[in-house]
Order: C-alpha cells, then structure tokens, then sequence
C-alpha cells in the first residue's frame, strides 16, 4: 500500500508556469498541493486512528471490541461469520466460510460466536498466525502467542473468564478483558458438548504431524488454563489477534 501511494504521489507531479507542483490526493478528490523546493521533505503517516481498548472492528456485518492484555491486542468476542452447517456435517473448502452453531441453534452462534473446525479457521493454510478467517490485519494466534497471553494472566485461567462463568474456585473475575464464554465445542463425531463445563480455542499451530493443533482450554471449575492438542476436526470457537 506504501509502494502504491508513493507511485501515485510521484505520477501527480505536474509543472505549472515553470514550478513543479505535487498534488496529494484522497478518495480521488486533491486534498492538498505543495510547490517542490530543494528541501521539501514527504512523509506518510500510515496510522488508522485504532487504540486498542476503545476502538472496534467492523467485519461480515458485525462489530468486535477490543481488549489490551499486556503487549497483545485481542478481539474480546468470539468470531461469529459464515454460513451455519449441520454438527453432523464437515466443514469444507468450497470458497464459503462454514460455521457450526451449538446444538445447530442459530442463535448460540449469537450469543457464543461460531465454531470452526481448524482447516476452516485457517482456510486452508497451514503457515503460523495464518489470517484465516479473521479480518484484515488480524491473525489466529500461535502456541507461542497463547502463551503469553497465559503470562499476562499469570496463569489464571478466571481471569481469561467472563464474570458469571464458571462455580467455585472456577468462577471468572474476567480482569483481562478478555470475556471468555464457556460455550462448548462440536466434537470430531459431530455431537455438541460441554456447554458451561469447558472452551477451547484453536491455534494456529499444528502439532503431531498436523493431525492436532496446540489449543487452549479453560474449565468451569478452577482456574487451570492448558494448552493441549486437539484434534484439528474438532469444532472450536475462534479469537483472532492483531498483527
């Protein structure tokens, strides 16, 4: 995008009563015009105003909030886009992203996001902190990421957990911000489970020969985060992170 705006800039440059004149467009309409002289310097700001925290990210017609924990911007909502297919059916590569809603409830994938077997995340690349289905300038996290995501919590899988998550010594503070539901998983059989008991979050990284990949797990009734394999057809919630 640097390469394109500065090929423009330099292709606008036209001479005007023997001065040279750069004309600075946006949006096809010039903005701005300035006389080049010996010590005229051009700068680009690339910035798009995002603070993470308070800006939001607009995608397949929903919008996502964002949460700073530690040197990591995340979405504080479970990806929820694509088409719902039936439990008892795989995902597949056909150009249009699949989602599974829990018990095939249109409105689980609402209130919990959608749930994605790993090739469907990643559409179909197998590269680390593939942008998958998540929006442009965000990615599936790596093992690595996850967990420094873990040493931010310091390990506390209840602050990872939205408040009313969870019983006992399990019960989510949700500190981070990270508002983790425990909205269950589409098993490998094609039968849904564990809704209220666990969650599970796909990474992007594949392990044991790429059969599993490393993902993340919290529980209802402790604060325990693990990072296990997963069998890649099993049905996952997504959270993306910002490159």
């Amino acid at each position: 995008m640097k390469k394109l705006m500065l090929f423009i800039l330099l292709f606008t440059v036209s001479m005007t009563f023997g001065q040279s004149q750069m004309y600075i467009w946006k949006n096809n309409v010039i903005v701005d015009t300035q006389t080049i002289t010996n010590d005229l310097k051009i700068s680009f700001n690339t910035s798009s105003g995002f603070t993470c925290g308070s800006s939001t990210v607009n995608y397949a017609g929903k919008t996502y909030h964002t949460v700073q924990i530690g040197t990591q911007c995340w979405l504080k909502e479970n990806l929820d886009v694509g088409n719902k297919i039936n439990g008892s059916l795989d995902q597949s590569n056909n150009g249009t992203i699949e989602k599974y809603c829990y018990d095939d409830i249109l409105s689980n994938c609402t209130t919990y996001g959608g749930l994605y077997q790993w090739d469907e995340a990643m559409q179909y690349i197998t590269d680390s902190s593939a942008q998958g289905i998540c929006p442009l300038g965000w990615h599936l996290p790596t093992k690595t990421e996850i967990q420094t995501l873990m040493s931010a919590v310091n390990n506390n899988g209840n602050a990872l957990k939205s408040v009313g998550q969870g019983t006992s010594s399990g019960q989510g503070t949700n500190t981070s911000g990270f508002s983790a539901l425990l909205g269950g998983i589409r098993h490998i059989t094609g039968v849904f489970g564990l809704m209220n008991t666990n969650v599970f979050f796909h990474s992007s990284t594949a392990i044991d020969g790429g059969t599993y990949d490393s993902a993340i797990q919290l529980f209802s009734t402790d604060s325990n985060i693990t990072l296990e394999p997963a069998h890649r057809i099993n049905g996952f919630p997504i959270r993306c992170l910002k490159n």
